[in-house]
């Protein structure tokens, strides 16, 4: 299990990449950070989620 924004998510094994595909996130606004370390966008396919990972994901918003 990974810890995905405080929630418990089945995605070990998944990338990156692939985890923010199947829930449909814009990777144009967002940041990942991965155990305390913020993942580079050119490593969201490369980076392999594992069993015990905590991940934050914060989206950037637009507004005036």
């Amino acid at each position: 299990m990974v810890r995905i924004n405080g929630e418990e998510k089945a995605a070990a094994g998944m990338t990156v990449a692939a985890y923010l595909e199947a829930e449909a996130f814009n990777t144009a606004r967002i940041v990942v950070e991965r155990n305390g370390e913020i993942v580079p966008k050119d490593r969201y396919g490369a980076t392999a989620l594992e069993d015990g990972d905590e991940l934050e994901i914060v989206c950037f918003m637009g507004g005036g």
